[in-house]
């Protein structure tokens, strides 16, 4: 583990209270990630838990931020991390508004999580909600003809299959990956460099491709950077301190051997999730900024 990592407080708290099981892993980093979004940007107003469909018996919702202003408004469709177990868009809220506060329309999408529905639940639901934009959001003063995807982590991971998965179909200007992970077979649990820890790195494999891993582990559904070739323009971040940098060089190699437009931006010694930790690294609206003047570059 790195000096920055054992900085990083999350880090700190899984090491010091590693949680027994998928769902309790789910509670502590859900009420980690719900204290930073204390203090939101200021933006036009919130459509909050807008039902997109039904899939698998449950509601799949989204919260949908408007900035200031008259639209229509370029629009970014929003997935969030949390390792496929964990997260919602109120663990993201304070990120989206940042980019609605940018001007985007921005659908922070609450996909099926596992261990309750794993693979292909969270990329079903996000496949289905970005065709679901393009079908409706006209009506909340988003333009369908100016879309981008993004996501954090797994998030990332989802943005990159989805998008892969729409390629042809879908007319998405660009994609946010933002640490995203990208290749199952780089999550190791026996790689002592993971900072959060190889047990739970299993609970997430395991919870969201576990049923069926060895056939899924090279599916580019599951592991994107085998669909490199079939993104758009792609901006990518990565903090150094974050093991998911090999990840991200991954990506990088396969999109300069495609010839494909893209930015890759590394962070001197940030950890995984710090671009919604305001408080703790500067760094975050520095890369927030970086993304949306790639955004506006873009779409």
């Amino acid at each position: 583990m790195t000096e920055q990592q054992a900085l990083d407080p999350l880090t700190a708290m899984l090491m010091q209270n590693p949680p027994r099981d998928a769902l309790e892993f789910r509670a502590i980093l859900d009420g980690f990630a719900l204290a930073l979004n204390g203090t939101l940007p200021d933006i036009g107003g919130s459509d909050d838990d807008v039902t997109l469909f039904r899939a698998g018996g449950v509601n799949v919702t989204a919260d949908i931020h408007r900035p200031k202003g008259d639209g229509p408004f370029p629009v970014l469709v929003y997935l969030h991390g949390g390792g496929w177990i964990m997260g919602t868009p109120k663990t993201h809220r304070r990120l989206a508004f940042r980019f609605a506060e940018a001007g985007y329309l921005v659908v922070n999408v609450h996909y099926r999580l596992a261990p309750e529905f794993p693979f292909p639940a969270a990329f079903d639901d996000c496949v289905a909600a970005i065709r679901w934009v393009v079908d409706n959001i006209a009506g909340y003063g988003g333009d369908p003809a100016r879309l981008a995807v993004g996501g954090d982590s797994a998030g990332g991971n989802l943005t990159a299959a989805a998008v892969a998965a729409l390629r042809g179909e879908v007319d998405i200007k660009a994609v946010l990956l933002i640490y995203p992970a990208l290749d199952f077979a780089n999550m190791n649990a026996a790689d002592s460099e993971l900072p959060i820890g190889g047990n739970m790195m299993e609970m997430m494999v395991d919870s969201y491709i576990g049923h069926d891993r060895e056939a899924l582990i090279k599916d580019w559904r599951v592991s994107p950077v085998h669909a490199a070739d079939r993104l758009p323009s792609v901006h990518l971040m990565c903090g150094t301190a974050d093991s998911l940098m090999k990840d991200a060089n991954a990506l990088v190699a396969r999109l300069r051997e495609a010839g494909l437009e893209h930015e890759f931006v590394t962070y001197p010694d940030m950890p995984h999730g710090f671009a919604q930790m305001e408080e703790m690294f500067p760094q975050a609206r520095v890369c927030i900024a970086r993304m949306i003047g790639f955004l506006r570059e873009h779409v």
